[in-house]
Order: C-alpha cells, then structure tokens, then sequence
C-alpha cells in the first residue's frame, strides 16, 4: 500500500530508476560499488561506524558550529568582482571523528559564502570536476535565463561555466544549490549548496547587527548509514539528523548583545520549526530582503528553501547561560552566552517598505497534485516537459497565481511553490490574510495539504524561459516543475 514515506518523493517508477542511475554515477565515482550510497572518496581516513540515522558519538553540543568562509575575489575589474570554484567530490567531518563522502562547491560541505553588494556585479566561474552533469542555480537571483541554472542547462564533466549576477535587487539573504534535473535532489543532499548574502548601502541606516554578529546558519536534514556515509533514499524521508552549517548538534559562543541569524532550510524536503528556549525571534527578513517592520515571535517554521533573518538579544541572559535551539526532533544547536560585547545595533520599529504593488492583469491557477496509481508529481495534471511552455508571460506584465496543493489523501502530501526569475507577495492563504511574517518579498512558500495560497508578482528585466516548481527537491526531480517563458 501506498504509504506517506514512498509517496513524498512524488516520483514516477521510470524516476526511481532514474534516481538508482544517478546513485551508481555518484557511488562509481566515489569508490565504492553501485547502490553503496556513498562509498568512501578516498581522500582521508576510512569511515568509522557510526549508528544509522543517530546523532553523532559523545553526545551534543560538543563541537563548535563552523562558519561557512567568506569567500574572496580573484580579482575585481570594471566594476565587477569575479569568483572561481570546482565543482567536486571530498569528504568533510559531519558528524565527530567520522570522515563523510560529499560533493562540493570549492572543496567545502558548504560551499564559499558569496557576499555580493547591491548594483555590484559577480561574475562566478565553476568547473565541474565530477564524473555527471552538475549546475549551479541562484535561488532567489534576478538573472538572465542563461545564467539561472535551467534545469537542462548543465555543465558536463571535465567543462566549465561562467554566471553572471548582475544585484539589481534588494539586500538580502539568498543560497546557491544545484538544480540538474532528475539529480538535483541528491546532489543537494549530498553537499551542493552554500550561501550568496546582497549586502545593501541602503539599509546601513537601520543600523542592525553587522559584521561578526551578522550569522550565516543552514539548517538541513540529513541521514547517515552505518558507516557514517550520507544515506540518500528518494522514498525514505527519516532523516532524523539536522545538520547546522555542517555539524549536527554544535554549539555557538555568543556574546551577550544583539545578533542577525540568517536562517536558512536547505533541506531537499522537510520544513523545519524552531523555537528558541524562552528567549524572541524577532524576524527582519524573509526571502527577498527586509520586511516592512520586525516581526516578534516564539516559533519559526521554514519550508524547504525559506529564508529568515531574525535578531536574537542574548543580553536578555547572563554570563554562563546556554541558550538552546529546538527542532520538532529535538535540540539542534546551543548558544553559550560567554562574554561581554559593546553593542550600538537596534531593531527599528520600521524597517523598508515594499516597493509599490502595480495592478495584476492575469490571474492563473497552479495546482499540485501526485498520481497516486503511477506516484508521478504533477503541477496542473501534467508532469514536466522541458519542451513545453506552460505559461507565456508579457514582460512587464503583473499576475496573480493561485497555487493549490490538492494532495490530502494518504496523510497528505506538503509542496512548497518556488518561482525563479522574480521576487513575489503573498496576498492571502485559504482566503485570509498571510501571517505578518509573510508580507515581505518572497520567492518560495510552503503549501500544506489542502491550502491555497494567492501570490502576485511582477515579471520584468529578463526575457527567456525559467521553471517554477515545488521545492521539495524529490518532487520537483521527478516531474512537479513547469515552464515559464517571458516575451516582449
């Protein structure tokens, strides 16, 4: 019988066979033997065991959470900083002791922190030095067709490929990931995501925590074998361990002043909700850059791809205080109050306001559903074709879109809607009015078995085709995504 573990991955038996394909691909190049799910690379020690699917030995909060490397130019010219990185298999220390077979962006688990300025361009080189095709894909970048990271539009073993981001857009929080079809979802999962931060001269006013205190965090889930590889099962979604920029169950040494944490769900598939052990989250920012005014709350919950930026106080803790933050599963990190810090940031009672809403001309309806006879992912009854346009857009043109997630049966099926090229506002869910926290720009939202959600967005500055899909990568790799072309 068809059960909610093997019907999530959304895909058809002919995607299945796709996905034990690109298992071997993975493996062969790693190693090991086909179906190993992550051989040893052969770059460092062997493996040690290590339970399967358990927080690491020794217990939590024994190592410190790593911050992703900020990553510097190679050279900047003209007004333009450029970057280079490999695409490639390595292996890092997830989980303590053990070292875990993963692919890469520039060597790391998580790749080099791109911080880029608004109405700066970066011009990114990446060369892919895997055995299959990889790419690379923006999320939530105002870019050209040609450098969004199509789907198609691959990089092929031994090539390289140049992006361009031109940063006409607000500051703001975005991350990079691959989006190779049918693999996108495993190569996720196994390391190829990291984060691009748009810092804005316009929003230095504000005077929010900056620098050191301004705090990159991915959270992910994950799973690991015995042997303490990255066990990926596209119809196995028990992925019981949440990794925290890499490490599961880290800890953090805080000072006791203000603090942005730039909150990230890079998971291929779960949403994640967090609370903070007592202690307020006021949210700043979502997807696409500051909310109009902060935000307080005692629980966050991000589908997979959402952003949100929030202000921690620790002054609100004295010296020695663990503060710990909490998972559905769990703890997943703990901050260690442990020194004192001057602090001249605020978090102003107005923040920026959203640009002005022009009038939608076009309404459309998106509807995901899941054969459940085939367990093919389908947006409005149709599996994705890359040769079919399933929307012709006017440029400059303003729509709305109503995205239905009509997967109730089973437990129900949760989706969440990502539309590449443009930035977009929620105007309602089931007919109400969104949660405060989701009036700001956004790019991605979760969508419950069920619910409704009426976005409007305003489809300007690039011409050319771009997909729009669910971001539960295991649903999209298998036919829930669909084709926008934009035209004059």
């Amino acid at each position: 019988m068809i059960n909610r573990r093997n019907l999530l991955a959304g895909g058809a038996l002919s995607g299945a066979a796709l996905a034990v394909s690109a298992n071997s691909a993975l493996n062969a190049r790693a190693g090991g033997p086909p179906g190993s799910h992550g051989a040893h690379h052969g770059h460092g020690p062997k493996p040690k065991p290590t339970p399967s699917g358990s927080a690491p030995t020794g217990g939590p909060f024994r190592v410190p959470m790593p911050l992703p490397p900020v990553a510097a130019p190679i050279r900047s010219r003209g007004g333009v900083d450029y970057y280079s990185f490999p695409i490639m298999a390595t292996t890092a220390e997830l989980l303590p002791g053990v070292r875990t077979p993963v692919l890469s962006y520039g060597g790391r688990f998580i790749g080099p922190t791109i911080r880029a300025r608004a109405g700066r361009p970066v011009s990114v080189e990446y060369r892919n030095q895997l055995t299959v095709p990889a790419n690379v894909h923006l999320h939530g970048g105002h870019v050209a067709p040609e450098h969004d990271g199509h789907p198609m539009d691959v990089i092929r073993p031994g090539k390289s490929r140049v992006y361009e981001y031109p940063n006409r857009q607000r500051g703001t929080t975005l991350w990079y990931h691959d989006h190779s079809h049918h693999t996108e979802a495993e190569h996720v999962f196994r390391g190829l995501h990291g984060f691009y931060l748009i810092d804005d001269p316009e929003e230095r006013h504000l005077r929010l925590p900056d620098g050191q205190y301004d705090v990159p965090i991915m959270l992910r889930e994950s799973r690991f074998d015995g042997e303490g590889n990255l066990h990926f099962d596209p119809f196995d979604f028990d992925r019981p361990v949440v990794l925290v920029n890499g490490r599961s169950q880290p800890y953090f040494p805080v000072a006791a002043r203000r603090y942005r944490l730039r909150l990230l769900n890079a998971s291929t598939h779960g949403a994640l909700t967090l609370r903070l052990d007592g202690l307020p989250m006021v949210q700043i920012g979502s997807d696409g850059g500051l909310l109009p005014k902060p935000v307080r709350l005692t629980e966050l919950t991000l589908g997979p791809a959402e952003r949100a930026d929030v202000i921690v106080d620790f002054s609100k803790r004295r010296l020695g205080s663990k503060v710990v933050l909490e998972e559905t599963r769990g703890p997943v990190l703990r901050f260690d109050v442990t020194r004192e810090a001057r602090d001249n940031s605020r978090v102003p009672d107005q923040l920026r306001p959203l640009p002005p809403m022009p009038k939608s001309t076009v309404n459309r309806e998106v509807v995901f559903s899941t054969d459940f006879n085939t367990i093919q992912s389908l947006i409005n009854g149709k599996v994705w074709d890359p040769d079919r346009i399933d929307a012709v857009i006017r440029h400059g043109a303003t729509e709305t879109w109503r995205i239905t997630n009509v997967d109730t049966e089973f437990g129900g099926v949760n989706h969440t809607f990502h539309l590449h090229l443009v930035q977009f506002r929620v105007l309602d869910r089931n007919g109400r009015p969104p949660a405060p926290n989701e009036r700001g720009l956004k790019d991605t939202v979760f969508i419950a078995p069920g619910d409704s959600v009426r976005v409007q967005a305003t489809f300007r500055g690039h011409l050319g085709r771009y997909v729009y899909h669910c971001h539960m990568l295991e649903h999209s790799a298998y036919g829930m995504m669909a084709q926008m072309k934009i035209v004059r």
